[in-house]
């Protein structure tokens, strides 16, 4: 790693290709669930090897002190991916505008042929869509319109180098966020609130058939006790009759209970700022939660035999 210095307040590091994949991967659901499940990862261990991160640290280190470094290596201009994106927004909205009590999120929420990055819910349903310097703009438009069929409020927030891109492609009701070169979110479009526009036929193939059964029952609607291969169709034929700001009220109001992410408030409190995004995003057993803040706390002479 060559350091050089820029007009941000830590110095660039010049990475590799193949040390930049592997900083990136250091926070993959795979590490962090071998993590949770075992208590320690052989896959951290290669990986902290070939970013040469593990060389660069003391051994006295902790595993949670190479995520932190890995994390602000990530987050400079250049090197930022999805994952340093959806942190940026669930530190600044998830956790810093809303809680774990208040809001709940969605993450790669699949809505139709598009999977959606990251929707928060709280009063409404807001969905956020990555395009990070990496990332071609050339689905987006699909992609914006197609959440807007199950999500009131939606925003792409993007790369400095992407806005103007972006600025062209959406339409004018999206909004327009910039993670700019020091790391801190910028609004340059509010997103227009249109829960009226939404589809209950769309909502209804983006949750889960025990959801869609609550989101019925909040309305009054009962569902007959059929056999499970009759199930969905009745389902469906109910839901679509639904007035599409109701299905959307009552499926922010279901997803926040059946998506609640209370339970891993103390987990999160446990975990440095760079591991609160992955933590968030797995379903995790109290057991291996436990295991996961055991294991960041490992010496990074202990981790290094994990290979």
């Amino acid at each position: 790693m060559k350091a050089t210095q820029t007009s941000a307040s830590w110095p660039m590091v010049e990475l590799e290709p193949q040390q930049a994949a592997a900083i990136s991967r250091l926070f993959s659901s795979s590490v962090v669930r071998e993590l949770a499940r075992k208590g320690k990862s052989p896959l951290f261990t290669r990986l902290a090897r070939q970013s040469h991160l593990l060389d660069a640290l003391c051994t006295s280190k902790r595993v949670c002190d190479l995520f932190e470094m890995a994390f602000s290596l990530l987050q400079q201009e250049g090197h930022r991916d999805e994952y340093v994106y959806k942190t940026a927004l669930i530190r600044r909205i998830l956790l810093g505008r809303h809680s774990l009590q208040t809001a709940s999120m969605l993450n790669e929420f699949r809505v139709g042929e598009c999977k959606a990055d990251l929707a928060i819910l709280n009063g409404t349903a807001t969905v956020y869509e990555v395009k990070s310097e990496r990332d071609s703009l050339v689905r987006l438009r699909k992609q914006v319109l197609t959440y807007a069929t199950v999500f009131a409020k939606v925003y792409v927030i993007a790369s400095e180098s992407h806005v103007t891109a972006v600025e062209a492609v959406v339409p004018q009701d999206v909004g327009i966020l910039m993670l700019n070169r020091r790391y801190q979110i910028s609004t340059l479009r509010e997103a227009v609130d249109r829960a009226e526009c939404t589809s209950p036929e769309a909502i209804f193939n983006a949750v889960r058939t025990q959801e869609a059964r609550l989101i019925l029952a909040l309305n009054g609607i009962l569902v007959p006790d059929v056999p499970n291969t009759a199930l969905h169709a009745i389902l469906r034929e109910r839901f679509v009759l639904l007035a599409p700001m109701r299905a959307h009220e009552s499926m922010v109001q279901v997803l926040k209970k059946t998506r609640n992410l209370l339970p891993l408030a103390t987990l999160v409190s446990q975990l440095p700022n760079s591991l609160q995004t992955a933590a968030l995003a797995l379903s995790l057993r109290k057991l291996d939660r436990a295991r996961l803040v055991s294991a960041i706390n490992t010496p990074l002479r202990v981790a290094a035999s994990w290979a």
